[in-house]
Order: structure tokens, then C-alpha cells, then sequence
């Protein structure tokens, strides 16, 4: 539940420096690793070159999306997002989730369990031990499953001052139960899926059953159903939400963009939402339009403070 997340302190630890990674542009690479609730995990970090602002460079916290587990590795996957960050003068730092990689603890997914997110705030926690980070200045980045967790994560914790999201599983939870478009109104819980996803280890549309024998669904127990979802608390919310969606992705339907954006109308926050027609999941044909796009936001609303 966010009320309880709320509760709890996140203190990470130091990061320990492991391994020194071939340079970027104009910035050092590093593995690192610190403590999340007891397991040892990993993370990569970028630093900018040259003297620090005198408060320290603004940080980027950045959350993957769904890889298997088991064929994670730090530094493959998402290598050009995290340049684009790191050369506009970001520390950067993505965390491998626990369970991913060589991170400790047990990989069960980040919508039916807090682990990931709970990783995430740890992980932002030990990047303000950096004496070249500024602990002030901090936003968050996130793909698919990643801003699930962004987005959690911003309703949990007031230190983060701007979030972006590329297409994320953003969606009230009745409406992740649902597979291709979201509908709305009264329909918005629509069918339960009894298959687990065809092809995943272990399955991964498995927790939908699991979480409805224990809670029942979303029609029968709606207000468990809200506490655990992030839309339900976008009113206390730190900073802005800038959101990006393609309308061929075949993974997460734009609906879950619009319907947050239309959230964040209503709460009368400011967002942005930009959608690219006929882009795929991973926005391959506009990505670095839209990598200039999140920079930018980035840049007033993180840098800039």
C-alpha cells in the first residue's frame, strides 16, 4: 500500500565502487553497489566531467523495464538512454533490480510486489552520499515497467522533484488487468486472464490470480485496489510528469498514458503528453526526439531549480 510505503525510511548505504567501465563522451562510468533491505545490489553510475556545480550535479534516477532476470547485465540493454542523460552533465544511476544480475534477493516483479521500488528509493538514498551529487536536485526517468515504478515511487517519496516516463504501465490496477486497450467507466476492470503470459518463466500475468484469491477483485475489495495504485495519490505529488507513448505499441496501450495524463488534468497538475503516431514500445522511430524532449524537461524542472 503507498500510505504504508510512506512509513517506511529508506536509508540505503554507501555506494561502493566495483568496477571502473570504459568512459563515455564526457562522462565516468562505474558498477556500484549498495543495501536494499539487506541484499547487495548492484547499479550503474555515470558522473559528469569537470568541476560540480557549487551544490553538486543533479541526478537522474533511472528505472528499466521488463528484462528477464536471469539475462539481465548492467551494462547492456538501454545504453543510448542513459548517454543521453549522462552527456547533457547528469549522474545517472540505474539499479538493478534485486534478482537481476549478479543484485541479491528474490526477482517477483513490481506489480504485485513493493521489492523493486523499494530498491529504487534505497538506491536514491546512497546516489546522496555522492559528495559530487546534489541531494536537492533529483528526477526520474522510466520505460514500461519502469515507470510503474517511477510512478510509485513519486507518490511514496517528496524528494523527487520531476518524473518522465516512456511508455509506462501507468494505468489504475483494475485497468492492468486488462491486455490491449484500457477501457474506462464501468467496464475499467474488464476480464480476468486465467493463462499466464504465453512464453514467460514462471509467468508473469500469474500475479493477477494470485492477488484476486487473496483480495479479491477490484470490483469486490476497490479499496484495497486504490491503495496499492499510485493514480490514487497523484495529488500528492512532488513535481511535474512528462509522459511519451507510440500507438503501435504492442505492450502497453497509449490509453494508460492518455487516461494519466487526464488524471493529472484533474488533479491540477502540470503534465505533458506527447504521442508519436506509430512508434513501437521502445519509440524507436522518434527516440531521440523524444530523448530531447525528456533532457529538456529535465532541464527546468531539475537542473533548473
Amino acid at each position: 500500500m503507498i500510505e504504508v510505503m510512506r512509513q517506511q525510511s529508506y536509508p540505503g548505504s554507501e555506494l561502493v565502487f566495483e568496477q571502473t567501465l570504459d568512459d563515455g563522451i564526457n562522462y565516468d562510468r562505474y558498477v556500484v553497489s549498495y543495501l536494499s533491505e539487506g541484499n547487495k545490489i548492484y547499479a550503474l553510475l555515470t558522473i559528469p566531467w569537470g568541476q560540480p556545480p557549487p551544490t553538486g550535479w543533479p541526478v537522474i534516477i533511472f528505472n528499466h523495464g521488463y528484462i528477464p532476470p536471469d539475462q539481465y547485465r548492467t551494462t547492456e540493454r538501454y545504453v543510448d538512454y542513459v548517454d543521453g542523460f549522462a552527456r547533457a552533465g547528469y549522474i545517472v544511476f540505474r539499479s538493478d533490480y534485486r534478482g537481476h544480475g549478479n543484485s541479491e534477493g528474490e526477482a517477483r516483479g513490481s506489480y504485485s510486489n513493493p521489492g523493486y521500488t523499494i530498491d529504487v528509493l534505497n538506491g536514491m538514498a546512497a546516489v546522496k552520499t555522492l559528495p559530487a551529487a546534489d541531494p536537492d536536485r533529483i528526477g526520474m526517468w522510466g520505460h514500461s515497467m519502469g515507470g510503474h515504478i517511477t510512478l510509485r515511487a513519486m507518490a511514496v517519496s517528496p524528494e523527487i522533484k520531476a518524473g518522465v516516463i516512456w511508455a509506462g504501465v501507468v494505468g489504475p490496477y483494475p485497468d492492468l488487468f486488462v491486455r490491449g486497450n484500457i477501457p474506462t467507466g464501468n467496464d475499467a476492470a474488464g476480464p480476468l486472464p486465467t493463462p499466464a503470459t504465453p512464453g514467460a518463466p514462471g509467468g508473469r500475468g500469474r500475479w493477477r490470480l494470485e492477488m484476486v484469491e487473496t483480495y479479491g477483485t477490484p470490483e469486490e475489495n476497490p479499496v484495497f485496489w486504490a491503495s496499492i495504485s499510485a493514480n490514487s495519490y497523484l495529488a500528492d505529488m512532488a513535481g511535474p510528469l512528462q509522459l511519451h507513448h507510440g500507438t503501435a505499441d504492442s505492450s502497453v496501450p497509449v490509453a494508460a498514458s492518455e487516461l494519466l495524463q487526464a488524471q493529472m488534468e484533474t488533479a491540477g497538475l502540470y503534465s505533458e503528453l506527447y504521442v508519436y503516431e506509430g512508434d513501437n514500445h521502445n519509440l524507436a522511430i522518434n527516440f531521440y526526439t523524444a530523448m530531447s524532449r525528456s533532457v529538456a524537461f529535465f532541464d527546468t524542472y531539475v537542473k533548473g531549480r
